[in-house]
């Protein structure tokens, strides 16, 4: 309850008092389950601590602190945000620097293997990949310009990328025991 003060500060306080509870319950809600909440409602309150000066006395004091501590919730979680990395084990990050060479060597290889591959297709298969992967218009505007449906281009290329799969499993396989194939 506000006593009757000529302190403005003295009845910002008093408002302030009557309401932690509800306030700490407001965050708390924002950020169900966070150990934060505390913290979250520490900064609220000092956010509104200094904008006391642009509370009205006589208005709804609840929803403007209420909006204060959700700009705070929100600031807390693009903090949070920023703040999350992935953090690997000295393990995996000992792994992933042994790995990664030979990943980039089977990489290489597969590119030899993708465009040796690339070369056997039919020269209209090769178009068809060469616009769908290289060029920036739609498979609606080949489909315009070579006079078919969408649909049978895309059933096209889902056979065609198979076909290119194979083709370099069997490519890097043979060269992986010194043959080609």
């Amino acid at each position: 309850m506000v006593s009757e003060t000529t302190d403005p500060d003295g009845e910002f306080v008093a408002l302030l008092t009557e309401h932690q509870s509800a306030l700490k319950l407001y965050v708390a809600s924002l950020l169900p389950g966070d150990p934060s909440v505390a913290d979250v409602t520490q900064q609220a309150n000092t956010t509104i601590w200094k904008k006391r000066e642009d509370f009205e006395l006589g208005t709804n004091f609840k929803a403007w602190i209420f909006a204060i501590a959700r700009f705070e919730v929100l600031t807390f979680r693009k903090a949070q945000a920023r703040e999350s990395r992935f953090v690997f084990s000295d393990e995996l990050e000992q792994l992933i620097a042994d790995e990664l060479p030979e990943m980039s060597d089977d990489l290489d290889a597969r590119q030899v293997a993708l465009r040796s591959c690339l070369k056997k297709l039919r020269p209209m298969d090769r178009d068809l990949i060469s616009h769908r992967y290289f060029s920036g218009d739609t498979l609606q505007g080949y489909s315009d310009q070579v006079g078919r449906s969408v649909g049978s281009l895309k059933v096209t290329l889902h056979r065609i990328r198979t076909r290119l799969a194979k083709c370099v499993e069997l490519n890097v396989a043979a060269a992986e025991k010194g043959g080609r194939a």
